[in-house]
C-alpha cells in the first residue's frame, strides 16, 4: 500500500498529531505538590511531583501511530 500523499505532506500530518496528542496526554497521571503534601517552598503548590516525561513521549508517539494509520487508511480508501 503506498501512501495517498506525499511523504512530506505525511511528516506533517504526523508531527502535528503528535503535539495535540502529546497535549492531550500531558495531564494524565499528575499528581501536584498539593495533593501529596510535599510542597516544597517557593514553588507552586500545583506544581507536579513527577511527570513521567519518558513515558508520556512513549504514549504519545503509540497514539499518534494508531491515529495516524487511521487518517492513512481512510486518505487511502477516499481515492
Amino acid at each position: 500500500m503506498q501512501l495517498p500523499f506525499p511523504i512530506p505532506t505525511a511528516c506533517a500530518i504526523f508531527f502535528t498529531t503528535w503535539f495535540i496528542v502529546l497535549f492531550a496526554v500531558l495531564p494524565f497521571g499528575i499528581r501536584s505538590q498539593h495533593e501529596t503534601g510535599e510542597v516544597v517552598p517557593g514553588t507552586d503548590p500545583g506544581a507536579p511531583v513527577a511527570l513521567h516525561f519518558w513515558s508520556k513521549i512513549a504514549w504519545t508517539t503509540f497514539v499518534t501511530c494508531i491515529v495516524f494509520a487511521i487518517v492513512v487508511v481512510l486518505a487511502y480508501y477516499e481515492q
